[in-house]
């Protein structure tokens, strides 16, 4: 490695800015925080520009927070409650719509409760973002990856290594924010590298795990996992809609798309989680799909039992139900010629079919990571215990939650917690 401990030595801490790793929503805010406290702040991020993972995140719509009740919205975040309410406190939905205000972006509920601007994209607030943190000082060095820490410095300051296109260097630090993502969407530019150098430093990390992700199933026949090449071909990317997923205590409906492999969307999202864990734990998972949760099993059994005459079971089952595209062929998939020929076995299938599932997809395809830097780890300022003046927010901490909004807010109200207790922090130093 290059020694740079010459140029480090002539520079003295006090004229060292903060530095932010990671150019997300997470460290943006943590960048703003520490502007809007008169602070030199200097952005590194490995990517071209900045703000790539949320740019996808609004390209079908950006869903920025949600409206439901504080109370109920801490309670996304299950297990890490504890640890995510004090951060909301800080920078809760009505705050957050506010902020984009600021900006110059209208907000508007949807009928889920979603929030989202009123035009649904997240470029301009990008863009507006930006502009207001440059005009408040804040410097951004695009296309630096972080590769850890460099030597200890006798006077509190850090130094930090990047690698770009110039080679490896190092800068100095009074105090340093990584807002450095999960390990979802590497080409986007969070990859979970940092999991490394961190853990190098003792930092406690728990391990990164796909979350709000798909899965493979597990079809009819054990030897030949996934769906049959029939199903695929015909209905690879067809939503199953007004179903019913059950899993342990979880009870929802909604719907869900049919992949290549297996099945993915927003209701096997919400549920997402648990299965991981089931999976893990007993190396498969098994859900139940209501296929029509308006109609009672009673009603369905009366059905499925009605004479048919000369139509084929397709055609009755259609005409009798309205059970017809993917959620009659995902009964032909998933059941024998016995199982669709007997009514009883048939109306409890289209009411609880098992949908056996026997891993997660890669967590490059995840929408979110769990596992990550454990709050044990931290103080309330979301400061490393073990590494005074480093700070850590957003994706890369050890918690997670549904699609609706929950993440988005919690990585900037974990940003702002960040930025503040730097600033607090070059405070006291000074």
């Amino acid at each position: 490695m290059t020694d740079f401990s010459d140029s480090l030595s002539s520079s003295r801490a006090d004229q060292a800015p903060i530095v932010v790793v990671g150019a997300g929503p997470a460290g943006l805010m943590a960048a703003e925080t520490l502007a809007a406290a008169g602070l030199p702040v200097v952005v590194y991020d490995r990517m071209p520009s900045a703000g790539r993972k949320f740019l996808l995140a609004g390209k079908g719509g950006l869903n920025l927070t949600h409206s439901e009740p504080a109370e109920l919205f801490a309670t996304r975040y299950a297990a890490r409650r504890e640890q995510v309410e004090p951060l909301l406190r800080r920078l809760d939905a009505q705050a957050l719509r506010d902020w984009a205000q600021g900006l110059g972006v209208e907000t508007f509920v949807g009928s889920s409760g979603r929030v989202f601007p009123k035009d649904m994209k997240a470029a301009p607030l990008l863009r507006a973002w930006l502009h207001r943190l440059r005009a408040s000082g804040v410097v951004f060095h695009m296309r630096h990856r972080w590769l850890g820490f460099g030597p200890a410095q006798a006077d509190g300051s850090h130094a930090l290594r990047f690698e770009s296109a110039e080679g490896e260097s190092l800068v100095q630090a009074r105090a340093v924010v990584l807002a450095l993502g999960g390990a979802s969407w590497a080409r986007l530019g969070s990859d979970g590298a940092w999991a490394a150098p961190l853990a190098e430093q003792g930092v406690p990390i728990a391990p990164l795990l796909p979350a709000n992700c798909g899965f493979d199933v597990q079809g009819r026949d054990p030897q030949a996992p996934g769906w049959s090449p029939f199903f695929t071909e015909r209905f690879a990317g067809q939503p199953f809609k007004s179903v019913a997923l059950r899993f342990e205590d979880f009870s929802r409906r909604g719907e869900f798309v049919a992949t290549a492999t297996g099945v993915e969307g927003s209701l096997v999202y919400a549920a997402s989680a648990l299965l991981r864990d089931a999976i893990a734990r007993d190396g498969s998972a098994t859900f139940h799909l209501d296929l029509l949760p308006d109609f009672t099993p009673a009603r369905v059994l009366a059905e499925v039992r009605h004479p048919r005459g000369s139509r084929s079971l397709s055609s009755h089952l259609k005409s009798r139900l309205g059970l017809d595209g993917i959620k009659s062929a995902v009964l032909h998939e998933l059941l024998d010629k016995g199982a669709m020929a007997n009514a009883e076995t048939l109306a409890t299938a289209i009411k609880s079919l098992p949908i056996v599932l026997r891993a997660t997809r890669p967590i490059d395809e995840a929408i979110s990571t769990a596992g990550g830097v454990a709050f044990e780890g931290l103080d309330a300022a979301l400061m490393l215990r073990g590494l005074p003046g480093v700070f850590c927010a957003g994706e890369m901490l050890d918690w997670e939650a549904p699609t609706g909004g929950y993440l988005l807010t919690a990585c900037m109200a974990g940003g702002k917690v960040a930025g503040e207790g730097a600033a607090a922090w070059v405070e006291r130093l000074a």
